[in-house]
């Protein structure tokens, strides 16, 4: 399989794939195929008998397929699909799982999906580039209280309200096509100081509601969770509080709320065991050569062995 490193460098690399706990026979998935690094060095660790599946609904990331591995199966779907696909390839449990959520490095450096503001391009922002609506559409069609709505709870904007009504205001003059019309239409609501931070976390909110990201990650993670096999691990990389508080509350409770449920004696019915209450963030090191590794934060849970009776 040739590495093409422009397209994504994988974070965490080492405590991703040691996380997962590889052992012979064992059927595992990567989630987040991507540029293929964490499944490269799934691969490269397999034991004998071991067999990997990985997803992704870019049609980008196929170039990244690696060629004549028999103990490799790539699936060209979005990760919600997990539970159907498994069944499809008759597999009934897996071992273990891996997630790198969020946006990969290629995905900011193309410049003509619009995921980034650095580069005027088409107000796309799909994963899938064959389906769904855009970026533009979703900014030329939601209401003013939808939009609030949006930069509020996925951009965590405390001005969301005034992000929205300027961008109404806007497109009843002329409708966005062009991520370099929409920064202009709102840099003069952002401070100066938190200007790049803050249109990061504009552009971040528009990219969750047009990919369907959090309803996806549930119920990846709903799936996930009933598919692993007792001792199975369930290893995520998260990049925004917003999918990490999600991760950890199905990592301890079993749900979106983090509301751990009971039995008539008081046990609890938590599906997962979480591993690492403190997460694992990338070294100073990793972090200076890959920049998108900052505000990694691996969470690793596993599915409990049967109590003995």
């Amino acid at each position: 399989m040739s590495e093409n490193p422009v397209y994504h460098v994988p974070v965490l690399l080492k405590p991703c794939v040691e996380g997962l706990e590889l052992r012979e026979g064992g059927v595992y998935v990567d989630v987040t195929f991507g540029g293929g690094g964490h499944s490269r060095e799934i691969l490269r660790c397999l034991p004998q008998g071991a067999h990997l599946y990985s997803f992704d609904q870019d049609a980008d990331a196929e170039r990244n397929i690696p060629e004549g591995a028999e103990n490799f199966t790539f699936v060209r779907s979005n990760f919600r699909y997990l539970r159907n696909w498994m069944r499809y390839h008759g597999v009934e449990q897996i071992d273990g799982l891996l997630a790198d959520l969020g946006v990969s490095s290629h995905h900011f450096d193309d410049e003509t999906r619009g995921f980034s503001f650095r580069f005027d391009a088409p107000l796309d922002m799909r994963m899938n580039g064959r389906a769904g609506q855009t970026a533009a559409e979703l900014l030329n069609t939601a209401s003013e209280e939808e939009l609030t709505r949006i930069f509020r709870l996925y951009g965590e904007m405390k001005n969301a309200k005034q992000i929205a009504r300027a961008i109404v205001k806007a497109r009843a003059n002329e409708p966005f096509y062009r991520t370099g019309a929409f920064v202009e239409c709102v840099r003069p609501l952002l401070g100066a100081a938190r200007e790049k931070k803050d249109m990061a976390k504009v552009f971040q909110a528009l990219r969750i509601v047009v990919n369907h990201e959090m309803e996806a990650l549930e119920e990846m993670l709903q799936a996930a969770s009933e598919l692993l096999a007792p001792g199975g691990r369930l290893v995520v990389l998260t990049y925004h509080s917003l999918e990490d508080r999600l991760v950890k509350n199905y990592m301890k409770a079993g749900n979106a709320e983090g509301k751990i449920e009971q039995d008539f004696y008081g046990n609890r019915l938590a599906p997962l065991r979480p591993l690492n209450n403190k997460v694992v963030v990338p070294e100073q090191e990793e972090q200076e050569l890959n920049p998108r590794s900052r505000s990694a934060k691996l969470r690793i849970a596993e599915k409990p062995l049967p109590k003995q009776k």
